[in-house]
């Protein structure tokens, strides 16, 4: 009966009140059946709710069966007569008994499989969710379960591994840890933060923090385990750099005390030998010794002021400077022209970028570190190889992680590189350290080279990156923040006025506010008309309503869409709209991709007046 349905569907059963003497609630909270002959016996006993209900279905016998599982009730059975219209009778109660029982395993089943499902639902969101490979296994030791993260890390994916324990995974030096750990899974215990390696996909080997337990099954007994992996490569390099800094800076205030006192005491070394040769003869059988105390006092004065150097004390990052002057004065020195005449087979190749950019530095000690560099290089060389010196205006979009994690900005970036005997991943910690000996490492005359080298790119607020492979060579990458001020130019070439603007209007999008911010000042100094916004979704929503006679578009913005898109969807608002493209990195295929689509030139970051204010001119004259 279609209307009856829709009566049972629609309403609420209560079976919990506690005061209720209605036969159904007798039933539930008795835990045994009741047999209703005539409704009439019992309308006194039942809310007007319940009544209305009864009349409504047509029933005038029934029977309320207890639905219970071991010893708790979960519903009541409800059959009346209405079908067959015959008197409701004590075998009737007895078979929806049976039915009852059957019923209630029944529910229960459904509860708990309905349970497990959302248990393991809500554990497979949690594991799919953390940030941290992680893998399941079964008690035999074979993969269940890897998460999103561990492909992400590791590169394989579950179906490579399901089913298989993971043997391949695990470098052979590192399975004393790994099978204590299994030792463990295996009697109950949990474990956390072990430190050991582990091999991706490609075959590389990270190292890793290790932490796991089992988990159990509904009865209590253990299932499996759960292994959680993170990679701690990273941590290990900052804590590395950490260390490092402390060591360098702890070394620094040991060197500045004893330059002091080193001072004080060469003054008499120094000098008075020097006043004695005045007044003494040539022909003096004493010339020769005193001249030996002079000379060993000038190379001790000359290890003191290395010392003030890695003290960083007194260094003036006042001046402004231009690198490429410096490398090239070095170049023509005495000092390497005696170098190279001890190593004459090792060929010098430089590549300075023409419109370098200035630096706030100290002339004499940027000039030792070129010289420190060179002579490390060359002496890793011995016999013969290529020195490569090259410097480059550079604007990092992204910090870079290596031996010093380089922050965003703009950098004068200076790089040497030698083809000689490479530094081992042992040395490497090392070899900014006073006195460092390695013969191998090159020695810069006072055995502080390298760590004048550091103490002075510290003092000019910049960073370090070396990469060393043994046997192929050496590349040191050193980071100079660049200075805007005033740079003498050669006002023969080309002038200012070649490329002034004409108050042509110009919107520049680049995500990052001091960007932004040049450019702008730059271009408004050139005569044109500058709005700036942050983001391509800014410009997009600008030029909606507004339009521009050029675009200055940043390649690379986060978060947020990039430059090529930006301008794709600009072209839909106002097709043939001009851009120039502008980036720190080189130059790439969506940079071309752009250019294809109509964009004029691309200009690399960081901006110099003329290279800019030439890019938009001529794309404007187009």
């Amino acid at each position: 009966n279609p209307e009856i349905e829709d009566l049972l569907r629609d309403s609420d059963f209560h079976l919990d009140r506690p005061r209720s003497k209605g036969p159904a609630i007798q039933a539930f909270k008795e835990q045994r059946p009741y047999l209703v002959n005539d409704i009439a016996e019992i309308e006194k006993d039942l809310s007007k709710r319940s009544l209305d209900f009864v009349k409504k279905i047509g029933a005038q016998s029934f029977i309320c069966a207890p639905v219970i599982y071991e010893g708790e009730s979960l519903g009541v059975l409800f059959v009346d007569n209405l079908t067959s219209k015959r008197s409701l009778t004590q075998s009737d109660i007895s078979l929806l008994a049976g039915v009852g029982s059957q019923m209630a395993v029944s529910i229960i089943n459904a509860m708990s499989f309905q349970k497990l499902q959302e248990s393991e639902e809500r554990y497979r969101t949690v594991l799919e969710a953390n940030p941290d490979p992680v893998v399941v296994y079964n008690m035999d030791g074979k993969v269940t379960y890897l998460n999103p993260a561990f492909t992400a890390v590791f590169g394989w994916s579950l179906e490579e591994w399901v089913g298989m324990k993971m043997d391949r995974f695990v470098p052979g030096e590192n399975w004393p840890e790994t099978k204590m750990m299994a030792q463990k899974i295996e009697s109950g215990e949990s474990f956390s933060g072990i430190e050991t390696r582990r091999y991706t996909k490609k075959g590389n080997i990270i190292p890793v923090s290790i932490s796991g337990s089992t988990y159990p099954d509904r009865n209590g007994n253990p299932m499996g385990s759960i292994v959680a992996l993170r990679d701690i490569g990273e941590h290990q390099k900052l804590q590395a750099q950490l260390q490092r800094a402390q060591k360098m800076e702890a070394i620094g205030t040991l060197a500045g005390g004893v330059a002091h006192d080193l001072n004080n005491i060469l003054a008499g070394l120094v000098s008075y030998p020097e006043l004695l040769l005045m007044e003494m003869p040539e022909e003096s059988p004493l010339r020769k010794p005193i001249l030996t105390i002079q000379r060993s006092g000038e190379k001790a004065a000359a290890i003191v002021q290395d010392l003030l150097t890695l003290a960083r004390r007194g260094v003036a990052i006042t001046e402004v400077v231009n690198l490429n002057n410096i490398i090239s004065d070095y170049l023509k020195s005495p000092e390497h022209e005696k170098l190279q005449s001890f190593y004459p087979n090792v060929k010098v190749k430089k590549d300075l970028e023409t419109k370098l950019l200035n630096i706030l530095g100290s002339p004499v000690h940027l000039s030792k570190t070129i010289m420190n560099l060179v002579s490390n290089a060359t002496e890793a060389m011995s016999n013969e190889g290529m020195m490569f010196i090259s410097t480059e205006n550079r604007y990092i979009d992204k910090p870079i992680k290596g031996y010093d994690n380089v922050k965003e900005g703009d950098y004068v970036v200076l790089t040497v590189s030698d083809t000689g005997v490479g530094i081992s991943p042992e040395d490497m910690e090392k070899i900014f350290e006073p006195f460092y000996t390695k013969k191998k490492m090159g020695r810069s005359g006072t055995g502080l080279g390298m760590a004048v080298v550091w103490g002075t790119v510290k003092d000019h607020k910049g960073y370090i990156d070396v990469q060393s492979t043994e046997g192929k060579g050496t590349t040191f990458t050193l980071y100079f923040p660049i200075t805007r001020k005033e740079v003498s130019r050669d006002k023969s070439l080309i002038s200012i006025e070649d490329y002034m603007g004409k108050g042509e209007s110009i919107l520049v999008v680049d995500d990052v506010e001091e960007q932004r911010e040049i450019a702008s000042q730059i271009l408004k100094k050139l005569g044109y008309s500058v709005t700036s916004v942050s983001s391509g979704e800014e410009a997009i929503d600008y030029m909606k309503d507004n339009s521009t006679d050029l675009l200055v578009l940043d390649m690379i913005m986060d978060p947020g869409i990039d430059g090529l898109d930006t301008y794709k969807m600009i072209l839909k608002l106002h097709p043939n709209q001009k851009a120039i493209i502008a980036s720190g990195f080189s130059e790439t295929d969506r940079v071309k991709e752009a250019q294809r689509l109509g964009a004029g030139a691309y200009v690399k970051k960081p901006y110099i007046l003329e290279k800019i204010g030439l890019a938009v001119r001529t794309e404007l004259d187009k």
